[in-house]
């Protein structure tokens, strides 16, 4: 049929999963709980960052800008997520879905940049100790987090122009809860390949770079560790980034599996699942990973905590 001849889509609808109606209940039960207490985590890490003079250096500084960016992360997808656990499909204006792929995929991408610089402050921090404060001063760090936002936000700033550019003409179901890129190019009437060819080739240099700088970083890191002479250093350095690396591992595998492949071996189904880690686990783990296996935040946790609970007795003593 004639392009010109064909009705132009003014909105998708995200189908999500689908199943019977008590499957979808308890998806969105288990979601929605994952969701709440990733927003408490994420914020209560900003927050303990914030206030405690003690943490403000650049691994929490760090640590920080990757909760902050986790909240706005799982923020733009789950929201759809819950609404097509409660119907059918959840509609979504083709400029809206455009707003959320720009935005789902910068804050990817930021994250993956952000993780990269995290795993080089820890490799200075663990191999050169003593030039430390030197190559990553509080001002440098600063520069690096401000670097991966804006590298974040430039990367798929170029594909997204060209899908805005892209003509819907039908049918508009999207088989995901967001709008990832292969369904968004499956149901274009247009010729997707300019825009398929950068959108791969932007997530793959992005994905890829920082994920060798990151294991780069920390396989640095593992050969120094292994020169130490005492096994309780060993361990104490291990039990450190042992903990990253769990972050690392888990979202750097799931965005590879899903990102870095031909557009052609997309599989819908799969596609979602593995979307679930990285959209909705990722932003879980982290606040619980670094919060339950620092001993500083949760020294700092312990110090706001026991403050408050003195500033409540003196207030009840007052009156």
């Amino acid at each position: 049929m004639d392009l010109a001849n064909r009705t132009a889509v003014r909105e998708f609808l995200l189908l999500g999963f689908s199943g019977a109606p008590w499957l979808q209940q308890a998806l969105f039960a288990l979601f929605l709980a994952v969701y709440l207490l990733s927003l408490v985590g994420n914020t209560l890490i900003i927050f303990i960052v914030l206030v405690e003079a003690t943490l403000q250096t650049p691994m929490y500084v760090f640590l920080g800008n990757l909760s902050f960016l986790e909240i706005w992360y799982t923020t733009a997808t789950v929201p759809k997520l819950l609404a097509t656990c409660l119907s059918k499909g959840v509609a979504i204006s083709v400029p809206g879905c455009i707003v959320q792929y720009y935005f789902f995929f910068s804050m990817g991408a930021t994250e993956c940049i952000l993780l990269a610089v995290m795993a080089y402050d820890r490799y200075v921090a663990i191999c050169s100790p003593l030039r430390y404060s030197l190559l990553m001063s509080l001002q440098l760090c600063l520069h690096f987090a401000a670097g991966s936002w804006v590298g974040g936000f430039e990367a798929p700033l170029l594909p997204t122009i060209l899908i805005s550019r892209l003509n819907f003409c039908g049918p508009q179901k999207i088989n995901h809860f967001f709008c990832d890129s292969d369904p968004i190019f499956k149901l274009s009437c247009s010729d997707t390949f300019l825009a398929e060819a950068l959108g791969y080739t932007c997530s793959s240099v992005v994905i890829l770079s920082s994920f060798l700088l990151t294991m780069s970083s920390y396989g640095n890191i593992v050969a120094t560790v292994l020169r130490l002479s005492s096994l309780e250093a060993r361990k104490k350095t291990f039990s450190t980034c042992a903990s990253h690396l769990t972050v690392v591992t888990i979202y750097y595998g799931t965005i590879i599996f899903a990102y870095v492949r031909p557009p052609a071996k997309y599989n819908f189904t799969i596609g979602k699942v593995i979307s679930v880690f990285y959209c909705v686990v990722t932003p879980l783990v982290n606040p619980l990973i670094y919060t339950l296996r620092n001993k500083d935040v949760k020294k700092a946790i312990k110090k706001i905590l026991a403050q408050k609970r003195f500033l409540l007795t003196r207030n009840r003593q007052e009156f």
